[in-house]
């Protein structure tokens, strides 16, 4: 197993504070930006029932829809996967994008599961049976500290025994705010990581492309009988291009009162919103 980085946890908490407390307030001051409401509301959500951050790296603007929920702590679901993936390639509980795991041949209820798959493979479709079997390799401790080191929401991984369902069901929780701040050190790869594992993560990770553009970034959905549907879409753009160029760092959350119909508009509210700030063209 490859030995871990030192990092100064300090100076990583009080960035990550920094710039949660920027994107929660000092930067709003900085920007006449577009209501993200209205863009939240153009895709069919509700903005008081969601949450959607936008931060711009290069000059430390924010654009927030909801700051309140902004704040509020959810179980990350599969955007946890983003973490996951870096610490399972870092501590080499997994080779790399192309370890092959074989189905178990129990059929799960989505079809793109049941078949042998890569790592890569797993991140893109959503493949929860290939996580829950990456997660126990690593270990509860060991990811709890790898969590508390990218400061990723109260980094709670729960007893050992829930090491495969902390992130589906609990305790681990994450505001939009404090995914927003993970991700930018993502994105600027300041994260207590080898430049090997952004080699192989980076590029998993993306979603789509266009003229000057790539988008990276991971869908999740919170489903726990008896508790409120949560639906998520975090990542980041790096845009070269176009009316505003730069990277922007994103985390949307909302209730799911019916999914069928919310599922695809966790995307469709984060790109309304790119569009609108300019950093996407509107055709996208």
């Amino acid at each position: 197993m490859q030995r871990r980085l030192a990092f100064p946890t300090r100076v990583a908490s009080g960035l990550v504070l920094a710039l949660t407390a920027c994107v929660l307030a000092a930067c709003m001051t900085l920007a006449s930006p577009p209501p993200l409401s209205a863009s939240v509301a153009a895709a069919g959500v509700d903005p008081d029932a969601s949450t959607l951050v936008v931060y711009r790296l290069e000059d430390e603007r924010a654009w927030i829809s909801n700051d309140a929920r902004a704040r509020q702590r959810f179980v990350p679901a599969s955007t946890s996967k983003i973490p996951h993936t870096l610490i399972a390639l870092e501590t080499c509980a997994v080779s790399g994008p192309d370890e092959v795991f074989e189905w178990d041949d129990q059929k799960r209820f989505v079809d793109s599961w049941n078949e042998d798959q890569t790592f890569a493979d797993a991140f893109s479709r959503s493949t929860v049976w290939i996580y829950q079997a990456v997660t126990p390799r690593i270990g509860s401790a060991a990811l709890r500290d790898w969590l508390a080191d990218f400061d990723y929401g109260n980094a709670d991984t729960g007893a050992p025994e829930d090491v495969s369902q902390y992130w589906l069901k609990g305790p681990l929780a994450i505001s939009a705010a404090e995914q927003v701040a993970f991700l930018s050190h993502l994105a600027r790869r300041t994260l207590p990581l080898s430049a090997r594992t952004y080699e192989l993560a980076v590029p998993m990770m993306v979603m789509e492309s266009g003229a000057g553009w790539t988008l990276y970034g991971k869908t999740g959905w919170k489903s726990v009988e008896g508790e409120a549907d949560i639906g998520w879409f975090v990542g980041w753009l790096e845009q070269t291009g176009g009316e505003a160029p730069g990277t922007y760092a994103f985390a949307f959350n909302m209730d799911m009162t019916d999914p069928a119909a919310d599922v695809p508009k966790r995307k469709a509210a984060v790109m309304r919103a790119l569009s609108d700030l300019g950093a996407l063209p509107a055709s996208e």
